[in-house]
């Protein structure tokens, strides 16, 4: 792909990571033959800024019925979206029958809340597993991908929406403009759409170059948010940092004329424009920076096992698929991954083939070290695996820089 997906402007390639697997397709042992591979490169729109994947994974290929991601797996995102729901209930919901619609809702945690306050509600995930799991806790969920035919349908069965939410969504899905006419069609006159994804500046800041793998094809800054809203007739008018997923922006977009923006919205992009957010030079340092993490990763984790270490690696996350597929990582150097998931349990991350063995049995038999490729839940983590600091065992974290703790 060499046009943008937003506004057809020519796109510069800034970083490649190689051939790389689906994140979140975890093979059996001995069922590793046929995976599926493309190529993971970033690009920069030289028009709007937008940056995004120089190559689309079909859609199907990653959200299916067994998509094992859950959004309630962690103590913190749980807390994280009910307080959102509430917020978005006393601040967003108006008159006698509010409407919440969420694009994405995976296992209903934050419509959870919606529903327990009486709201109406309905959720929206192509994958017919977690959505089973949203039923399950009283969550309305309509099994389809979000687009716009899916919100014509919602809008003349259910009625307009006070608010659409969309929590590490948006970003997953190439075909925004399908989106937004959708959002136009079922969003009530002064209805808002409210949605937090990854933040640029924080993935460069960070070096989190994990943050990239198939599902997030687009990497979102203030000011790429505002140029892509306009074509369709909204307005950015507030933003918020987050600190959840390794630091996140929730953008809040309305019709144009709507409402007045926020203050934010002018600081976060002046912001953007003192640190040359999204700028090319900008981008090839971010680039050097995760060449140099890859050499000295790859050295460390060389050199413990030459010492006679057992090293592991701790959550089998869709980053670690990045860093293990990129950075040559494989059995040879991290032995298993400890995980929360079942669905990922006793089966081999995706491409790299390091088998995945239950979080529960990480004190069993204690490694010398654990590379930490959950980091964005590192103080959770840490917490709950205490008693591995207290046997001499060390951590081992990749963002901002390697290093062993």
């Amino acid at each position: 792909m060499t046009d943008c997906r937003i506004c057809a402007g020519p796109l510069t390639e800034f970083l490649d990571l190689g051939a790389q697997p689906n994140s979140d397709a975890f093979p059996r042992p001995g069922e590793t033959d046929g995976e599926f591979f493309y190529r993971l490169a970033v690009g920069r729109c030289g028009s709007c800024t937008m940056v995004q994947l120089m190559e689309e994974v079909p859609r199907e290929r990653m959200f299916h019925r067994d998509y094992p991601y859950v959004s309630s797996g962690s103590s913190v995102m749980r807390e994280h979206f009910e307080s959102t729901a509430r917020q978005l209930l006393a601040t967003e919901t108006k008159g006698p029958d509010p409407f919440v619609v969420e694009i994405g809702c995976n296992d209903g945690v934050m419509l959870a809340t919606v529903s327990d306050a009486g709201a109406r509600h309905l959720g929206v995930d192509p994958s017919e597993g977690v959505a089973d799991r949203a039923r399950a806790r009283g969550v309305r969920v309509r099994t389809a991908f979000f687009e716009e035919a899916t919100a014509l349908d919602i809008a003349a069965t259910e009625g307009r929406a006070d608010v659409v939410y969309a929590a590490n969504t948006l970003c997953h899905i190439p075909y925004l403009d399908s989106i937004f006419r959708g959002l136009d069609a079922l969003l009530k006159p002064d209805g808002v759409f409210v949605f937090e994804d990854p933040y640029l500046s924080e993935i460069i800041e960070r070096t989190s170059f994990d943050q990239i793998y198939d599902e997030h094809f687009y990497f979102f800054t203030a000011r790429s948010v505002r140029n892509m809203v306009r074509r369709y007739g909204f307005e950015l008018v507030d933003t918020v940092r987050l600190p959840v997923h390794g630091g996140e922006v929730r953008y809040t977009i309305a019709r144009q004329g709507a409402r007045v923006p926020t203050a934010a919205v002018a600081e976060l992009l002046a912001d953007e424009d003192h640190k040359a957010l999204a700028e090319p030079a900008t981008l090839e340092r971010f680039a050097a920076e995760v060449r140099r993490i890859r050499h000295n990763l790859t050295a460390l984790l060389t050199r413990l096992r030459a010492e006679g270490n057992r090293v592991v690696g701790y959550g089998a996350t869709a980053k670690s698929a990045t860093v293990a597929n990129y950075c040559g990582i494989g059995p040879e150097l991290v032995s298993c991954v400890y995980d929360t998931t079942p669905a990922k349990q006793d089966r081999l991350t995706p491409g790299s083939h390091i088998p995945v063995r239950p979080s529960g049995a990480f004190s069993d038999h204690y490694p010398d070290y654990a590379l930490l490729f959950a980091w964005n839940h590192a103080q959770e983590i840490m917490s709950k695996e205490e008693g591995f600091r207290a046997v001499g065992g060390k951590w081992i974290v990749y963002t901002p820089e390697v290093r062993v703790l």
